[in-house]
């Protein structure tokens, strides 16, 4: 059962605690991309014999595999695949900016200039769940970018073959590349290259602990989107919330996983009994209820605050990955959050609105990283230079200061190559 909590009696830092990676893990990730870096393709098949269990004659998703896919799907979760992403794509071209070049007096023009990032690999999970979703949220963002290059990984099932669902996003999404390689192993491919398996400039995408660790550990090789922990709600609700809506939305996420956590608080303590009850009622009737049910027990809180504005204040210090304000106004307390990776307005804002369909990206920073990251967007795939021009007239009314400040550091090259332009060789 989920316990209850008087604000003071546990610690901001204890509400999403999560362990730390373990050696073990580390050890294995680092072989694991050691052998995939010395051995390529025939590291991967092997990994996805030992890990899924399947043996396979091809990395590639080929086109008749996606056919086969588009057939086999029910049409209407096509249709609601497609209003999905066109929802996604409003939101996210939203998001596009355009560089800038200024010019000044004497002839001098500095800007910046914003280019996609060429080569992006997405990592998409398997396992316990496949995720459509997470297709059109980390691709669709990349093609409005306009990265030229967007291949994904996501691992085989027994069978050898790809959920049709996302193949069927991947589609929907216009991905270039689809390869059948899962955990650790497919960020390695990714960061570094295989026979069949591109080398990428960024990764993007969730996994499990080893995905994570194997992200960490490229990261410089390549770009990486962020480590994403366990999945968080923080759910900050007044007394008129009906508790049957609040405890469906906590479950929503504990189902996730055992690490994830679901947390409520709120300023009445009606309420919080009830949710409490509402949890133990309605946890039967979820499909993934062992998951939930730990997930709720090691890591699920109900916090009692004295008013709203101390939740909104503890939700601050939290700061949670998805944030649902179930208050009768909620923009009046929009301003006052600081710190969530995607804040849920209302009674009739279920975070996994967010999930699928409202638009806005669901790949979120976990683990209080909302305190200094942001949700994944377009930005994530682009990269910026800028540009600098001077005449010679325009140096030269410069030169002095810019050689006084390079001297202030020591760096009398610095000072000489802008004076020798308009002074000459020192004799």
């Amino acid at each position: 059962m989920i316990r209850i909590l008087k604000c003071g009696e546990v610690s901001f830092e204890e509400i999403f605690a999560r362990n730390e990676t373990t050696a073990s893990v580390t050890d294995i990730v680092t072989d694991i991309i050691e052998t995939v870096r010395e051995r390529g393709d025939d590291a991967l098949y092997e990994y996805t014999e030992r890990f899924d269990k399947v043996a396979l004659s091809d990395l590639r998703v080929s086109p008749e595999e996606i056919g086969e896919a588009l057939l086999s799907v029910d049409p209407e979760f096509l249709e609601v695949l497609h209003a999905a992403a066109e929802n996604i794509r409003t939101f996210h071209a939203a998001q596009v900016r355009e560089g800038f070049k200024l010019e000044k007096e004497g002839g001098i023009v500095i800007g910046q200039k914003i280019m996609p990032i060429e080569r992006v690999g997405l990592y998409v999970p398997g396992g316990t769940a496949a995720y459509p979703s997470t297709v059109l949220m980390d691709a669709i963002p990349a093609k409005i970018a306009g990265c030229p290059r967007v291949v994904m990984t996501t691992p085989p099932g027994k069978d050898g073959k790809v959920n049709p669902a996302i193949l069927a996003a991947a589609n929907e999404a216009g991905i270039d590349e689809i390869y059948k390689v899962g955990g650790a192993q497919a960020i390695a491919a990714l960061a570094y290259g295989t026979e069949t398996v591109p080398r990428v400039d960024k990764i993007v995408g969730p996994g499990n602990a080893f995905v994570a660790e194997a992200k960490r550990q490229v990261f410089g090789v390549v770009s990486i989107d962020m480590i994403a922990g366990p999945s968080e709600i923080l759910v900050v609700a007044d007394g008129q919330m009906d508790p049957a809506h609040v405890a469906a939305d906590l479950l929503s996420q504990a189902e996730h996983d055992k690490m994830a956590s679901a947390v409520l608080v709120t300023d009445s303590a009606e309420l919080a009994k009830a949710v409490q009850a509402q949890i133990e009622e309605q946890l039967p009737f979820l499909a993934r209820e062992e998951i939930a049910r730990a997930s709720i027990e090691n890591n699920g809180k109900i916090i009692v605050a004295d008013d709203l504005a101390s939740a909104i204040d503890i939700a601050n210090q939290i700061a949670p990955e998805h944030l649902e304000l179930c208050v009768e106004d909620p923009f009046e307390w929009l301003d006052a959050v600081k710190n969530a990776g995607s804040i849920f307005l209302g009674r009739n804002c279920p975070e996994a609105l967010g999930d699928y369909f409202a638009g806005p990206n669901h790949t979120l920073p976990t683990s209080g990283t909302a305190r200094f990251s942001s949700p994944l967007s377009v930005d994530d795939y682009i990269k910026k230079s800028q540009f600098i021009y001077y005449t010679k007239d325009a140096l030269a009314d410069v030169a002095e200061g810019i050689a006084l400040f390079a001297n202030k550091e020591g760096l009398t090259g610095h000072a000489a190559s802008a004076l020798i332009r308009t002074h000459g060789v020192k004799e």
